[in-house]
């Protein structure tokens, strides 16, 4: 029997400037055989990146995925959404009107995997670690707003921010401020390679082949103590090389759940419940696809060529063609569903128009057709992504003023150049950090952007963004975050294309399948356990 289940999570606001207590974990069932997930995520080694699994450097979703199962954090974002609440923390909160101020004191006895007690100390050195290795990644910058980190006694952390951030209490719950033991990751440099030690949920151990991980085996952690309910004893996570392998080791009973990605013909299928070896779990995502602009080059460092693009681009046809209504069109960097969204880009631009388009390159004086290479990855944000990239390519070229062609690169390399400036125009995806506007504006446009982006806007990185973080009520922070998307429509350093559900597949044994994924696209794994009724 094929059922489909709709989780609707609520997306409130931010953490109040308050202590909040928590209580203790859980033990989870004593289940028999290990749960096994099917992902066409890819965890690769490289000498440009050799490091994929250290907090201080891995910053895309399927890695945070691994780090949120095994290393620890002060903060986490609970299973029905919300504020995010302590989890290695004991409490947490402001205690300065300011939000300037930001203190936890951590749960008696925590220990990390292998026994050793974690102090306060621990905390401190693991976040000043990644501000000092400040890795290409950009995920340092997570961080950046902390001026000093004090401790007081064995359990209590003091954050001292450079200025004023409602936000703070999520970013505490991301991986880059995970929780490392000193022993095993040096002050200076990187741990390279595969192995984690943290004091998460699970331990990790991966079977690595060629330099990728081809199934990670995560095992409960006997020394857990935090906020999680822990359902059951084993998971083991494979990767395939395409969704269609997934599908088929689903239906064989190879694997028990499918997570990221299936591809949108897949999805429609157990939709319609025509399959009966998996049900499927559709939830309301945060994730958006764009292209991003390397505002230097010569190609597009004129404006009016990606004004261009932007008044040519047909969003609803691209999401009908490709997505159906797994998608929807998005005319912001931030999605429709969050505080603070506006339909900037709708704003300006309207719908598509070939006319307005040849009139901003004819003022510019800009000679058509532009000519234009589009990147891509092929293995990284699903299937679709390459039928995605030829409807890009079919609208700019039949518009007359656009000569583009479309190139695909593995994500292991992809990631590393579009860094380092290879690329003029790419595609990226983004599931957000946590849960606010914030999330969708500052890590594209502030200083140190995760894009290397020599995009910057004195307006947005000196007032706007500062203005927005002082406000811990996010309603009264939309002004300022509507005056960002403005400007990002009128100078667009990127290009929002959409936003998208996000869905898990699972056999009718498996249960907690609804909380599997939250909506920031965050892998809960341990609420996942072997029952009667998914």
């Amino acid at each position: 029997m094929n059922r489909k289940h709709l989780v609707l999570p609520a997306l409130a606001g931010l953490l109040t400037p308050v202590l909040a207590a928590c209580g203790g974990s859980d033990s989870g069932s004593k289940s028999g055989d290990a749960i096994v997930v099917g992902t066409t995520d890819r965890f690769t080694a490289t000498k440009d990146a050799p490091a994929p699994l250290d907090p201080a450097y891995a910053y895309d979703v399927g890695t945070w995925n691994i780090l949120r199962q095994t290393v620890q954090t002060l903060m986490i974002q609970p299973k029905g959404e919300g504020d995010p609440v302590p989890e290695a923390a004991e409490s947490c909160g402001f205690t300065d009107s300011g939000n300037e101020r930001y203190a936890c004191k951590l749960r008696d006895g925590l220990k990390f995997a292998n026994g050793d007690a974690i102090t306060a100390e621990d905390v401190k050195y693991s976040i000043e670690r990644a501000l000092r290795i400040k890795a290409d990644s950009g995920v340092f910058a997570l961080m950046s707003d902390i001026d000093t980190i004090e401790t007081q006694g064995d359990r209590e952390v003091i954050f001292h921010l450079k200025t004023a951030d409602a936000t703070f209490p999520y970013k505490l719950s991301t991986p880059v401020a995970g929780i490392v033991n000193p022993a095993d990751y040096d002050k200076g440099k990187l741990r390279d390679g595969f192995d984690i030690d943290g004091s998460g949920p699970y331990t990790l151990q991966a079977d690595v082949k060629n330099d990728e991980i081809v199934t990670a085996t995560f095992a409960k952690n006997p020394n857990y103590k935090g906020s999680l309910k822990v359902s059951n004893d084993k998971v083991v996570m494979r990767s395939f090389t395409d969704a269609a392998a997934m599908g088929a080791a689903i239906d064989k009973g190879d694997i028990d759940v499918m997570i990221r990605t299936m591809t949108p013909s897949q999805i429609k299928k157990l939709d319609a419940g025509t399959d009966a070896n998996a049900d499927l779990v559709d939830m309301p995502g945060l994730e958006i696809r764009y292209l991003a602009f390397n505002t230097n080059a010569p190609t597009v460092k004129n404006k009016a060529v990606r004004e261009a693009m932007a008044q040519v681009i047909n969003r609803g046809e691209l999401v009908s063609k490709v997505y159906g209504t797994q998608a929807e069109p998005l005319y912001s960097l931030v999605p429709a569903t969050l505080t603070g969204h506006s339909n900037s880009f709708f704003n300006k631009y309207g719908n598509p128009s070939v006319t307005k388009a040849k009139d901003l390159l004819t003022q510019a004086g800009i000679t058509t057709p532009v000519k234009l290479t589009l990147h891509y990855t092929t293995d990284h944000y699903g299937a679709a992504t390459k039928q995605e990239f030829e409807i890009l390519q079919k609208q700019l070229n039949d518009s007359g003023l656009f000569d583009v062609r479309i190139q695909g690169t593995p994500w292991a390399t992809f990631q590393s150049a579009s860094r380092k400036g290879a690329y003029d125009v790419w595609g990226m995806g983004w599931f957000p950090d946590f849960p606010d506007a914030d999330n969708y504006l500052a890590p594209f446009l502030d200083k140190d952007n995760f894009l290397g982006s020599p995009y910057a806007n004195n307006k947005i990185r000196g007032t706007l963004i500062p203005e927005s973080r002082r406000e811990a009520d996010r309603l009264t922070a939309s002004k300022s975050l509507t005056d960002i998307q403005d400007i990002v429509a009128a100078d667009v350093p990127v290009l929002p294309l959409w936003q998208g559900k996000q869905y898990v597949a699972a056999r009718s044994d498996i249960s907690g399948t609804s909380y599997a994924l939250n909506s920031s696209s965050t892998l809960q794994l341990w609420e996942l356990s072997r029952g009667a009724g998914s």
